[in-house]
């Protein structure tokens, strides 16, 4: 089993998601360093691109700062190979950047990633159809490839995807963008029952930003909550920036915590 995989073992994990480099790559390092106190087991660490389809305006801004603050796939790079802790770290990015790198250039970023650190990839704009070339190069250098469900991700499709995803499956809580939501969506409960009977851990995003988002996600079925805007609005704010990540982080961890204990076994299939 993967490092990814590994997370998953004893509970629902909690991945937050915030974006390298915002405001800068040594408070990034910091950002980093409260989540894993506050009770991170993974982290989604953003390579920030210039046409983000996937994210929200919060997230969208934060991709902004980056990049008018001088951040690179490089600069990247260097910063995850010298960050210092022990969870693992999912670059979340956009296959034009990594299509751009290097001579063979999938396998040229995989295995820099793969050096640097990193443990997992997410690229939302590519195709599970197109997704070939990085899954071989991913089994090669040792990194997971996950891969985002959407609600109207089903039949042969879904099959495709769930063939090709390792580490775990992130599923979409909610058509449209990232972004903080006051409820969960009932589209949430319906994916994954739809995902049940496939063996990889399910980790749910979207709009995920209570403590009480995480309990009734985990209660549902998930094996983890995936939460992003919640943590870039606290870095965005600039206010006591690393003491409101690790509280934010832990108030999320105890809600998927919770919601393990109260999940109600699913009946054996006979």
């Amino acid at each position: 089993m993967s490092e990814i995989g590994d997370a998953f073992r004893d509970g629902p994990a909690l991945i937050p998601y915030i974006t390298a480099g915002d405001p800068d790559a040594e408070s990034t390092k910091a950002q980093v360093r409260a989540l894993a106190r506050g009770g991170a087991d993974i982290i989604e660490l953003g390579l920030p691109f210039s046409e983000p389809i996937a994210d929200g305006p919060t997230i969208q801004n934060a991709i902004q700062r980056s990049l008018d603050a001088g951040m690179t796939p490089q600069s990247y790079l260097d910063l995850v190979a010298d960050l210092d802790v022990a969870v693992p770290i999912v670059c979340m990015t956009y296959y034009n950047l990594i299509y751009q790198y290097g001579d063979e250039p999938v396998r040229a970023f995989v295995e820099a990633a793969a050096e640097a650190g990193i443990s997992g990839l997410i690229v939302p704009d590519l195709p599970v159809e197109e997704s070939d070339d990085l899954r071989a190069a991913c089994d090669e250098f040792g990194l997971d490839l996950i891969f985002i469900v959407a609600p109207t991700t089903k039949g042969e499709r879904l099959d495709r995807v769930m063939e090709q995803v390792s580490g775990f499956v992130y599923v979409q809580a909610r058509l449209g963008t990232t972004g903080a939501q006051a409820d969960v969506s009932t589209q949430t409960h319906d994916s994954l029952g739809r995902l049940a009977t496939y063996d990889v851990p399910k980790a749910v995003g979207f709009g995920v930003s209570e403590g009480h988002h995480a309990r009734e996600i985990v209660a549902a079925g998930a094996d983890g909550v995936v939460a992003g805007s919640v943590f870039v609005d606290l870095i965005g704010s600039g206010e006591d920036v690393t003491s409101n990540l690790e509280r934010k982080a832990r108030e999320l961890a105890e809600g998927a915590r919770t919601g393990f204990e109260q999940r109600v076994p699913r009946p054996e299939r006979t």
